[in-house]
């Protein structure tokens, strides 16, 4: 079956999103003025309100004025997240052709991870649109890199069931694989270890820790294996001549565990 076929049996083509109430006092609200500016910098114009608003409600927001949680844009968040990576699948597919399935998973990675989305939400101002509680804005939540990066999948597929496949491809496009060839050349010499630890600080004050789990070979000739870990799980494994190449094959491979959704390490209040 066809991913768009398989969303659209899922999820219904047209589907109506859940009701969002009216906003709390807990939270000031976003004018209309204001979210004509957002969907300018999209390029996309909503023809259904209430999809765009529901793509900017934080589940802190719902908290606080006694919904239930499936009212946040959680629900958005999933459908965003498997659009995004048919779009860029075949982005990658139909413009890296000599590459292997190997390197379109790395390259896929790098182009959905958290702090790519992170930025994109950043460049597009999402964060001063989101609903969230007093609090949760109080603690930084309008530039926390997880609720940046979950409100941009949500707004995918917000424009997703408002306009369909085309208008979802258009608006990642623009946001997202206009900037693809940069963001992969910049990646190729990227520091892993600099990179892992910026994207698990965003979240949380301890970076992670890295130990040397076996050494092999002869003195001329020895493999280092190096473990990364984070609050006791262990996020990736790699090998290297030394322990500096060790610990950056291990770097990346936490980073694409983290990347597939295997294991991200959520603050409590995020």
């Amino acid at each position: 079956m066809r991913w768009t076929t398989l969303i659209n049996a899922i999820l219904g083509r047209r589907a109506r999103p859940v009701p969002v109430a009216p906003v709390g006092d807990d939270d000031p609200a976003v004018d209309e003025a204001s979210l004509r500016g957002l969907e300018a910098k999209l390029g996309y114009t909503f023809i259904d309100r209430m999809l765009l608003a529901n793509a900017l409600l934080h589940r802190s927001h719902i908290h606080v004025t006694g919904q239930v949680r499936g009212n946040s844009n959680e629900r958005l968040e999933f459908l965003g997240d498997a659009v995004l990576g048919l779009v860029v699948n075949e982005h990658l597919y139909r413009h890296f052709g000599a590459s292997s399935e190997g390197d379109l998973t790395k390259m896929k990675s790098l182009l959905v991870c958290g702090a790519c989305l992170s930025e994109v939400a950043s460049e597009q101002d999402f964060g001063v649109h989101i609903r969230m509680s007093r609090s949760e804005a109080a603690t930084g939540g309008r530039e926390r890199s997880s609720i940046l990066a979950d409100t941009t999948e949500a707004m995918i597929g917000a424009v997703y069931l408002d306009g369909g496949l085309e208008a979802a491809r258009a608006v990642i496009q623009r946001i997202l694989l206009d900037g693809a060839e940069r963001v992969l050349a910049d990646s190729s010499e990227r520091n892993y270890k600099s990179r892992l630890q910026e994207l698990i600080q965003a979240e949380h004050k301890t970076p992670p820790r890295y130990r040397v789990v076996a050494v092999e070979g002869p003195d001329h000739d020895r493999v280092f294996r190096v473990a990364v870990s984070f609050d006791g799980q262990v996020l990736g494994v790699g090998e290297g001549r030394n322990k500096k190449a060790a610990e950056q094959t291990a770097a990346a491979a936490a980073l694409l565990t983290l990347e597939q959704g295997q294991g991200f390490p959520r603050s409590a209040d995020s």
